[in-house]
């Protein structure tokens, strides 16, 4: 049992007796493979556990690209334990407090967590890890082209139960191809991947990164896209602005309009396409209710773009 592994862990750790107290909470089991929990030994700080199985490759990622992070000195949990053989680890708990714990708060006070995590996206551009240190396959035509197709496979047809003689001619569509191929042209920087709300943890009134493990090389606009089009946050155009103008203050630069309005398509995508996969085939109701968010801010992206024609059938079945 992954928590008997991380007990285990624990024990070993603090080099603790059998008998001492130690209370398991669970935080996450979703549908990666991994097992969060937060462990409180009595008498101790506590820390989060991980335990991960093979289900996905990028699982055995965490450890070594954490220890880059660290290196590189961009805000992410300190590792205080693992053991590769048992795929379990111990790391420094940074609180519950996320970006989208802030969602209802005002301007003033996100306004300098956008700036922190913006800089740690900024050091990452210009990190350089070592040569032997594999990420995941980059964002090559490919894999647009695999983002393009999980939203048809698991919103299309498995959450809105389109037939493959329906989708078969969108998902076909040239547009998609061209997008996939011209985004695809350019992966020389590390993307976080997965930048959004949920992993941009608080602490001491900086951002920190979490669950980076899918890291890979990309667009620098894509982890952008992600954070702006957050279903989650779901910020308005004004913000959206708002936003571009920290990252423009941090970098020095802002991001052409047509790249990063592509890469917020192809997120959008994929995001739809997980939340149609965690709700029919993982069960996770909790995220359905973004669906219709995600697809209000695909829906405006695409108004008048050659993809509409590909992806409007979907959304507008979206309820």
């Amino acid at each position: 049992m992954p928590t008997d592994t991380l007990l285990t862990a624990t024990r070993t750790h603090l080099d603790l007796d059998p008998m001492h107290s130690v209370i398991i909470e669970p935080i996450k089991k979703g549908g990666s493979g991994r097992t969060i929990v937060r462990i409180k030994p009595e008498g101790y700080a506590t820390y989060i556990g991980i335990y991960y199985t093979m289900e996905r490759a990028d699982n055995a990622n965490y450890l070594p690209v954490s220890k880059f992070l660290k290196k590189a000195r961009i805000n992410v949990p300190e590792v205080l334990y693992d053991n590769i053989g048992r795929r379990c680890a111990l790391i420094e708990d940074l609180g519950d407090t996320d970006l989208l714990s802030l969602k209802d708060e005002p301007w003033e006070v996100r306004e300098p967590i956008y700036r922190s995590a913006f800089e740690q996206l900024d050091k990452l551009f210009y990190s350089r890890p070592p040569k032997d240190l594999e990420f995941q396959p980059p964002f090559d035509p490919e894999l647009y082209k695999w983002e393009q197709d999980y939203f048809f496979d698991n919103l299309a047809e498995i959450y809105l139960r389109m037939s493959a003689g329906e989708t078969t001619p969108l998902r076909d569509h040239p547009a998609l191809a061209e997008m996939a191929q011209q985004l695809g042209a350019s992966a020389r920087h590390l993307v976080h991947r997965d930048f959004q709300s949920q992993n941009i943890i608080i602490k001491d009134g900086e951002a920190y990164l979490i669950d980076f493990q899918g890291m890979r090389r990309g667009r620098q606009e894509y982890d952008l896209a992600s954070l702006l089009y957050d279903p989650y946050m779901n910020h308005s155009a004004e913000e959206r602005e708002k936003l571009l103008d920290i990252w423009e203050d941090v970098t020095e630069e802002r991001p052409l309009p047509d790249i990063l309005e592509k890469c917020a398509i192809q997120r959008l995508m994929q995001a739809l396409g997980a939340y149609g996969n965690l709700v029919s085939n993982k069960g996770d109701e909790w995220f359905e209710q973004y669906i219709p968010v995600a697809a209000k801010l695909l829906g405006e992206l695409i108004e008048g773009k050659p993809v509409e024609a590909a992806i409007k059938p979907v959304l507008d079945l979206v309820k």
